[in-house]
């Protein structure tokens, strides 16, 4: 099952968190794609990916809108 967050408008650390919360209601292998508007956003899901072992397949930015598609551990 793959899901959607939109944390638009949130600010750090709120952005991770949601998502944290999100990915733990779903399976290993599940992709969760967030929708962000906080800049710190892009070295944040960075950090967080590499410290909890989730595939951080995508980073884009369009329109001030950054998306992060995460595969849960």
């Amino acid at each position: 099952m793959d899901d959607v967050v939109d944390v638009k408008g949130l600010a750090c650390p709120l952005p991770v968190l949601k998502a944290k919360k999100r990915l733990k209601t779903m399976k290993s292998g599940d992709i969760l794609v967030v929708h962000a508007t906080d800049p710190g956003a892009v070295k944040d899901f960075a950090a967080f990916a590499e410290i909890t072992g989730h595939d951080l397949l995508s980073s884009t930015e369009t329109g001030g809108v950054f998306t992060f598609e995460l595969r849960r551990a």
